[in-house]
């Protein structure tokens, strides 16, 4: 995840009163609430390595295609927060013209050597772009945003998709909203998340479904996968 320019560092404090051993830039995290987003940063920053191989050789080729079949060829895809650059390769692999985006600096450069093109650093909040693309793929992603800057990612969403363009989103299946596993997570049922995205201007839900983990072991978590259009 990601925010705007530099004025100054800050040390976060954990809950536990301990320092985490590294600085954020305050600026790029003012605009946001400051310990969901600091802690998840800083939990990629130490897990970059192991995250980006327990997640860049899972098969997801079904919710892929759900998104592929709605996409002309040669479509232009961001790839936003785009992990280890698993998708963002399949993408490429099939002809799109592919943008990759993450918050996590360490995660970047992982991407960058898997894909093989430049990934911008960039906070969810950061996106800026107009009617620039076709598709965008958060596949994972900005689950870790507090509901008050999820809706406002949504609306900027809106914004960088053309006419008739496509969102895939996924969210771990619940009512959880917090830190957990060292990271913060916002769960939605289906019902929760009409109400949510009902007052977001110009998307709405194409299709949605479930789906077990695709990764060995945690085939019992439950995920909520969101096809959305704009209109």
């Amino acid at each position: 995840m990601k925010l705007a320019e530099p004025k100054g560092r800050v040390l976060v404090t954990q809950s536990d009163n301990q320092q985490f051993n590294r600085g954020f830039e305050f600026g790029r995290l003012a605009s946001c609430e400051l310990q969901p987003t600091a802690r998840t940063l800083e939990y990629y920053a130490e897990n970059a390595e192991r995250f980006s191989s327990t997640t860049a050789d899972v098969e997801f080729s079904a919710m892929q295609k759900r998104f592929e079949s709605l996409l002309a060829p040669g479509a232009k895809v961001l790839d936003f927060g785009c992990g280890s650059g698993r998708d963002a390769k399949h993408f490429l692999e099939l002809g799109f013209e592919v943008v990759a985006t993450d918050g996590s600096p360490e995660l970047c450069k992982i991407a960058e050597q898997n894909i093989g093109i430049p990934v911008r650093n960039e906070l969810f909040q950061e996106l800026s772009e107009i009617e620039e693309y076709d598709g965008i793929w958060a596949c994972s992603s900005i689950l870790h945003l507090p509901k008050g800057e999820l809706a406002d990612v949504l609306d900027k969403m809106a914004a960088a998709l053309k006419k008739d363009g496509i969102v895939y989103t996924s969210f771990k299946y619940g009512s959880f909203e917090g830190i957990r596993n060292g990271r913060y997570f916002t769960d939605f049922t289906e019902p929760l998340f009409r109400a949510f995205i009902d007052p977001i201007e110009h998307l709405v839900i194409e299709e949605y479904w479930t789906s077990a983990d695709v990764r060995p072991g945690r085939e019992d978590e439950k995920w909520l996968n969101l096809l959305l259009r704009k209109v």
